[in-house]
Formats: C-alpha cells, sequence, structure tokens
C-alpha cells in the first residue's frame, strides 16, 4: 500500500467517523426534543434546536455522501485489507454500542423509578445509536465487504463493555440486598426510595450488561478467537479487573469483621455501612474471575501463564501494602503511645489486606514458577519481574522524596504539633514493604540468570524478521519461529486458505508427503529454519504440509 493511499484513508475514515457522530447528535437532540416537547420544537433554547438541526441537516447528507464513496471504495481488496477500514468500523460500533446500551438501560432505570420525563430523553439517544450500532453491525457482517484486518476487535471489545456493565450492574443490585440483609429499614431512609426500585434498577443493567457480553461472547464467537487482543482482554478484565474486584472486596469484608471484633470505637451502622458492597463485589468479582481463569487453562500456554502473573501481582499489591499499612500502625503506636482507635483501626487494615493478598500471591506464584521450571513460562516470568523491579523503584523514589520533604520541613520549619516518626511513618510503611518485594523478587532474578548461565550460552539471533504466510490457524507455526529463531513475527493470512501448493524454492525447504500429522509440519519449519541467516526470511505454508522458507535481501 502507498503513503498516498494510507494517509487518504485516515483522513477519509476520521472524517467519517466525525460527520457520523455529529449526524447522531443532531437527530437525537431533535428526537427528544419530539418526545419531550411534542411539536413544540423550541419553546426556550432556540440555539440548541439550530445546532440539532444543522448536525442532522448539514452532517447528515455529507455523511451519506461520504460513506457512499467509502462503501463503492470497498468493492477493492486492497480497501478491504486495509487498516484504516478495521479501525473505522471497530470505533464507531463501540462507540455507538457503548451510548446505546446505557442509554436504553438508563430508560429502563429512569421507568422503574418513575423520574418523570428523564427517561424519554435517554430512549431518543439509545433509539438513534441503536440505529447508528445496527448499521455498522451489518458493514461488519457484510461477507463481501467486511475488513479482513481487525475483523474480530468489535467482538472483542463488545464482550468487554458488555462484561463490565453486567458486572457493575450485578455488584449493586446485591449490594442493595444485602444491605437491607444487614442495616434494615436504615438504607431507605439514607437512599431516598424503596430498597426494592434500586435493586430493580441495578439488576436491569446486570442482565443488559450480561445479555451484551453473552451476544459477543457465545454467539459471535468471542470464546473462540485466539488473536492477541482477545487474550489481552481475557487477562486485562477477566483476570486483573475480576481480581482486583474480589481482592478489594475481600479486604474490606474481613476489614470489617475485625472491626466488628477489635474495634467498636464507632456505632454499629456505620461500621457495617462497607460490608455489604465489599461482599457483594467479591462474591461477583471471585465468579468472573474463576470463569475466565478456566477459560485461559483452553489458551496457549503463554495466555495461562499470564493469567497467573497478573493474579500474583494483584495479589503482592494487597499483600505489599498492607505490610506498609502494618508498619504504619506500629511506628504511629511507638511515636504516640495514646495513639488509641485510631492506630489500632490503621492496624487492623493492614492485617486484612495482608491475610487476603499474602495466601493469594503465594498459590498463583507458586503455580506460575511451576510452569517457569518447565521453561514455558520463563520468558513470561522475566518480564513480569522486570516490571516488578519498574514500579518498585518509582514507588522508591517517590517515597524517598517525600521522606525527605518531610524532614527537611520538620527541621527548617517551625509547624507545631507531631513528631518526626508521625510526620514520615505512611511513606516509610511504603518503603519497608517495596524494599522487602525487590529483595525476594530480585533473589528470584539472579536464580533464574543462574539458571540460563548453567544452560549455556545464548544461540546469537541470525534471522531479523519472519513474515509467515499460513492458512486457518497460524498459531503453533509462529511459536515454532518464535522458540527456533527469537525473531518477530508477521502474519500474513492465505486468501486460498493454503489449499494450493506454495510454489517457492528457498532456503531450507521442506514438503511434506503425509498430510494430517499435526506436528509434522512445525518439525519440518523448525529443520529448515536452521541455519537461515538473513534481515528478513519469508515463509510460506499450505495445508499439505509444505514449507518454503526464502531469506530476503535488505
Amino acid at each position: 500500500m502507498s503513503a498516498q493511499g494510507t494517509v487518504r484513508r485516515l483522513i477519509t475514515y476520521a472524517l467519517l467517523f466525525a460527520l457520523v457522530v455529529t449526524t447522531a447528535v443532531g437527530l437525537s437532540g431533535l428526537l427528544g426534543r419530539l418526545l419531550v416537547a411534542g411539536t413544540e420544537l423550541a419553546p426556550d433554547d432556540v440555539a440548541g434546536l439550530a445546532r440539532s438541526l444543522a448536525f442532522a441537516l448539514i452532517g447528515g447528507p455529507l455523511a451519506a455522501l461520504l460513506w457512499w464513496a467509502v462503501w463503492r471504495r470497498l468493492e477493492d481488496p486492497e480497501e478491504r485489507s486495509a487498516i484504516g477500514w478495521g479501525l473505522y468500523l471497530a470505533g464507531a460500533y463501540l462507540l455507538a454500542l457503548l451510548i446505546a446500551a446505557t442509554n436504553m438501560l438508563n430508560t429502563l432505570s429512569s421507568l422503574i423509578g418513575g423520574q418523570g420525563l428523564q427517561w424519554r430523553l435517554s430512549l431518543a439517544t439509545g433509539l438513534v445509536w441503536a440505529a447508528v450500532w445496527a448499521w455498522h453491525r451489518w458493514m461488519w457482517r457484510d461477507p463481501r465487504k467486511n475488513p479482513t484486518d481487525l475483523s474480530g476487535v468489535p467482538t472483542v471489545l463488545g464482550s468487554v463493555l458488555g462484561l463490565v456493565l453486567g458486572m457493575g450492574g450485578a455488584v449493586a443490585a446485591l449490594s442493595t440486598l444485602l444491605d437491607v440483609a444487614l442495616r434494615g429499614a436504615a438504607t431507605e431512609v439514607s437512599v431516598g426510595k424503596p430498597w426494592w426500585v434500586s435493586a430493580l434498577q441495578s439488576l436491569v443493567w446486570a442482565v443488559g450488561g450480561t445479555i451484551i457480553w453473552w451476544w459477543h461472547w457465545n454467539h459471535d464467537g468471542g470464546r473462540r478467537l485466539r488473536t492477541g487482543l482477545a487474550d489481552v482482554a481475557l487477562i486485562t478484565v477477566g483476570v486483573l479487573g475480576a481480581g482486583v474486584l474480589t481482592l478489594g472486596g475481600a479486604g474490606v469484608a474481613l476489614f470489617v469483621v475485625l472491626r466488628l471484633l477489635f474495634d467498636r470505637s464507632e456505632q454499629l451502622e456505620l461500621l457495617l455501612e462497607p460490608l455489604a458492597p465489599a461482599v457483594s463485589a467479591a462474591a461477583i468479582g471471585c465468579l468472573v474471575w474463576i470463569y475466565h481463569r478456566n477459560v485461559a487453562r483452553g489458551r496457549s500456554e503463554a495466555t495461562l501463564q499470564g493469567g497467573r502473573l497478573v493474579t500474583s501481582g494483584v495479589a503482592l499489591v494487597a499483600a505489599a501494602s498492607g505490610i506498609g499499612v502494618i508498619v504504619n500502625s506500629a511506628l504511629a503506636m511507638t511515636a504516640t503511645p495514646l495513639a488509641g482507635a485510631g492506630a489500632r483501626t490503621l492496624l487492623l487494615a493492614g492485617i486484612s489486606s495482608l491475610l487476603v493478598g499474602g495466601p493469594v500471591w503465594w498459590l498463583a506464584w507458586r503455580r506460575a514458577e511451576q510452569a517457569a521450571a518447565t521453561g514455558a513460562g520463563l520468558n513470561a516470568r522475566r518480564i513480569y519481574l522486570v516490571a516488578v523491579f519498574g514500579l518498585s523503584a518509582v514507588v522508591a523514589v517517590v517515597t524517598l522524596l517525600v521522606i525527605g520533604f518531610r524532614m527537611f520541613e520538620f527541621v527548617l520549619g517551625e509547624v507545631s504539633g507531631g513528631s518526626l516518626v508521625d510526620r514520615i511513618r505512611a511513606p516509610l510503611g511504603l518503603l519497608v514493604a517495596t524494599g522487602l518485594v525487590f529483595g525476594y523478587h530480585f533473589a528470584v532474578w539472579r536464580q533464574d540468570r543462574a539458571v540460563l548461565a548453567a544452560d549455556g550460552p545464548v544461540r546469537p539471533r541470525t534471522i531479523g524478521h519472519v513474515f509467515l504466510v499460513a492458512g486457518s490457524d497460524p498459531a503453533p507455526l509462529r511459536r515454532v519461529i518464535g522458540e527456533v529463531t527469537g525473531a518477530g513475527v508477521t502474519v500474513w493470512k492465505r486468501a486460498d486458505g493454503g489449499a494450493g501448493a506454495a510454489g517457492f524454492a528457498g532456503a531450507g525447504v521442506a514438503r511434506g508427503d503425509v498430510a494430517g500429522d499435526a506436528g509434522a509440519q512445525e518439525k519440518r519449519l523448525a529443520a529448515a529454519l536452521e541455519g537461515v541467516a538473513a534481515p528478513r526470511v519469508l515463509v510460506v505454508a499450505d495445508q499439505h504440509g509444505g514449507i518454503d522458507v526464502i531469506p530476503l535481501q535488505g
């Protein structure tokens, strides 16, 4: 693709996106006025009406003309395979789905709560953006002009959006029920409406989000996707996000229980106030966490190891925070022997965080170590260790600066009240926890380096980058290339699915006589790459087991 064509597509799709959004905003404003005020469009807001008319009547035709020109060009395979087309559809699809879903769910919630005419404005916006979403979904699913690159991105983004909305609604609904069970009628007084109204409104969001997630996850095949983005979304939302929700909720719930047992310095109603949201977050987060952890077991070893390390990282942050808070409370008791309930409450918070994060970190880290011992996840663990070192360095620098500032302020200033220990105990506790984390992981890092040194010198890389032309599932061949050469890999999918012979003769050519041996093609590829030295190499694979390795110049 030429640079001129790339720039043209970038400008065209950016302009089309802006025009579609502008038109949708204008139509939403006009429809909202019709639903709320009938035929009296501008009783007191002439400027708003003029803006909506301009957006709809000027932006709409321009968007239609530009879309028509783009749609005609998509008959060209080069236009259809351009990354700009895939990015535009993915971005417009996600934006339309987000606005349509939130407004339609807000409409149902408002109807349940009886909130006047507010639901009509949400309904107008939801209907317009639902039409925009349906239009872009039709283009995305069109067999002749749908994008060949980034085709699975809308599925991944839609499932993530539905999961986030469903989790939020489920946590809110369960929290309302538990809060009523724990605190009774006091909830209605504080909220200002019957508890069942809040529960039903949250349930609407939970059901709506679940439907969106299920539609993209099962109906559109999000669960079967094996792309890098799908794995990243699985780890980021299903493991990291759900893990943070679970550990955070469990930590707060345990903190409330410890306060009920050892620190009754506040009224019972105030002590119980955070318990229901915490238990709800822990319960819903745990369900989502367990489900996606099981899904990760069916993915590649790298994805599974990444999920373990992310779990370990989340739990490590919780445990280290607990250690820092415990040191902080201990220094508070030392500096002020009569600190009383405040230091005790702080100590219980640190203990709860350590008791929740410590065991989870130990279990996840042990599994990650067992996988790394076999060599399957050693590279992932090294990346994890580098990330831990980097974050530890940042935290250490910040805390040292804060400690220095507090010390100089105490020595040079005339501020009365509080000792030096009382001023620096919070950053000092965080620094101690950071030092412990860094020390342990540095020992692990040195151990890994010793193991690599014992295995012998690392083979120098002789290939800079590999372009892989493959059929339906390039993942096994891509893994072999990474293991043998250590080079980066760009995958190009064959338009014929690899049905024909490769048709090339290159260095290390090996063609299989028997099709159907799942590992034979990978073995032939590994053998063909041995001894090849070139800045760039082209690898062509067909469905009959043929492998062609072609060194390229430059």
